[in-house]
């Protein structure tokens, strides 16, 4: 099962690609839901009544599917590069790249984690909800806390690979 993602990983690095990636795969689960829901707006509002509240689960249902992507994007080298500046780079340069791209990823998500954490915290104690749905808004912030934890889990994976290809 996932044999792309998983590659030549085995152990702990293994584990963290399984595991991130099952995490994608319901992300995008929660996308197609988020999906079905506008449709179903779209079609209630033609027929009858339109969904109330889809925008607001939509708004947070999208916020939490991209926070679900962002560990698969780093295990998998996915993120956004600049390739002209790099395209004729040796292998060990692009390594070393590569290593300190996913140090500064590690360290991004780290800052993101402990923001967010204190952020939910405070959606919570003031007990924000969303306006129609009166959804507690704090909720959306679990997936996004284990999505950070994953990115950090995923950048600490590919700097230690980065680093093992630069010395080859």
């Amino acid at each position: 099962m996932f044999a792309t993602e998983v590659g030549g990983r085995s152990g702990v690095s293994a584990a963290v690609a399984r595991l991130v990636t099952l995490w994608a795969l319901l992300g995008g689960a929660l996308l197609l839901v988020i999906v079905l829901i506008n449709v179903a707006s779209v079609i209630g509002a033609v027929v009858a009544k339109p969904l109330p509240g889809d925008f607001e689960l939509t708004e947070m249902g999208v916020a939490v599917a991209v926070f679900a992507f962002l560990p698969y994007c780093q295990l998998t080298d996915a993120n956004v590069t600049a390739d002209i500046f790099t395209a004729n780079a040796p292998r060990p340069v692009l390594a070393v790249l590569r290593a300190l791209a996913s140090l500064i990823a590690f360290g991004f998500a780290g800052i993101l984690v402990w923001r967010m954490y204190l952020g939910m915290l405070d959606q919570k104690a003031y007990n924000y909800t969303t306006t129609i749905l009166q959804v507690p808004i704090w909720w959306a912030f679990v997936p996004i806390l284990v999505s950070l934890v994953l990115l950090i889990a995923a950048a600490a994976v590919t700097f230690r690979e980065s680093l093992t290809e630069a010395r080859t």
